[in-house]
């Protein structure tokens, strides 16, 4: 029987002609797995066809939309994650649902290679070959870029030749990856750190310089997940693509950031999030209200560690799924409603309500009712300062000997 390899497709030249390329490197026949993240674009039939017309022998096409938001982009906001304080992880987290259709596929054609179309110096190699290696620790991986010399003049000419359905000609510099979650952009003139980016390469968020008129937005959450819109019930993919229309239209969510690749290099990306952003502030701002201090603080911690796992490619790891089990404890309280205010680039939150909320108004209060016992105070600022007051008096004995 001739070997068998699948591969991560997406449409575009590099992985159409990643189909051929593969055949006739290896001598193995090629399915194309296509995995739909809500990224956008073409039906997964067409670009079904077009993998079919490159040569593949066989097509596996998945709507993983709403799969990715419930298991992926939920898990990520419970998190309140973003990877060096800025990046929401728009990338890592689509990995890690691709890997596990890509093994799928793998078990259900009966193939012993996995391939990806990444390069030798970005972090998707590594999400990839990582999850494969977790959830298929039998199958091998290959990557044509890195591994079978297929640069970009040499994916062009190979279409050409071969006539793929395939356009060849693209004039945009820029490498994009989009999803449900954000589109992230990289490469071309942006590679100069200096150069401002430039209104063309933005497609989920307008201009936040001329905005349309503030627009007001109530967000409700149980346990953490969004339920409502403005009262209106919705599922987490749904609560993601309006915040994506809505704060996207007011330039909310774009990010310019330098970020430390797994891989040890720095790099320039462009971000566009704004749903992910919007919640991610007010899931934020409704933890403020329901979670215990000491618990916040620690959470916020494990936030920051859980976005460097993912970030690293260590989604399906022991101490990422221990991180989960601890997140997931501190979302019981985590339900209520967020009102927010979508104006000129910024989510600025106005308002907040929860039945389990630690914010109590007679303790808060300075008028009429304080029901807070101020003579508490003096005893509670002695003690807590005992242990820096009596090394204070060493050190001014020790100084003065």
């Amino acid at each position: 029987m001739t070997e068998r390899i699948v591969l991560a497709y997406s449409g575009g030249l590099d992985t159409s002609v990643a189909i051929g390329w593969i055949g006739e490197a290896t001598g193995a026949e090629v399915i194309a797995v296509a995995v739909d993240v809500g990224q956008g674009g073409e039906s997964l039939e067409t670009i079904r066809q077009r993998a079919l017309g490159c040569g593949a022998v066989e097509a596996y096409v998945a709507d993983a939309s709403d799969e990715f938001a419930n298991e992926y982009c939920v898990p990520t906001l419970k998190a309140n994650a973003l990877y060096q304080g800025h990046y929401p992880l728009v990338s890592a987290i689509s990995r890690p649902v691709i890997v596990k259709h890509l093994v799928k596929a793998a078990r259900e054609f009966g193939a012993t290679t996995v391939a990806h179309g990444c390069t030798g110096k970005g972090n998707d190699q590594v999400r990839f070959e990582v999850g494969i290696q977790t959830l298929g620790p039998d199958l091998k991986c290959i990557a044509p870029v890195r591994d079978l010399a297929l640069t970009r003049d040499k994916a062009i000419a190979f279409a050409e030749e071969k006539g793929l359905p395939i356009e060849t000609t693209k004039k945009n510099p820029y490498s994009i990856d989009q999803n449900v979650w954000g589109r992230a952009v990289e490469t071309g003139y942006l590679e100069d750190i200096w150069n401002a980016p430039t209104k063309d390469i933005y497609d989920y968020t307008a201009t936040p310089e001329f905005p349309p008129a503030p627009d007001e937005v109530t967000i409700s959450f149980e346990a953490g997940v969004p339920v409502a819109i403005d009262g209106v019930r919705v599922t987490p993919l749904q609560a993601i693509k309006e915040l994506n229309r809505r704060a996207g239209a007011q330039g909310v969510g774009r990010i310019d950031v330098v970020e430390d690749r797994l891989v040890g290099i720095k790099s320039r990306e462009i971000y566009e999030a704004p749903g992910a952003m919007a919640l991610i502030t007010a899931h934020k701002h409704l933890e403020d209200i329901t979670l215990e201090r000491e618990q916040a603080r620690f959470k916020a911690t494990v936030g920051q560690r859980w976005s460097e796992l993912v970030y690293d490619g260590q989604w399906f790891s022991p101490l990422k799924r221990s991180l989960d089990a601890f997140i997931e404890e501190t979302q019981r309280y985590v339900t209520g409603d967020i009102r927010m205010v979508l104006h000129g680039g910024q989510a600025i939150v106005n308002g907040r309500r929860s039945e389990t909320s630690l914010y109590d108004f007679d303790l808060a209060t300075y008028d009429t009712g304080d029901t807070f016992d101020q003579s508490m105070a003096r005893g509670f600022i002695e003690l807590w300062g005992m242990s820096a007051k009596v090394a204070s008096g060493r050190d001014i004995r020790v100084a003065g000997q």
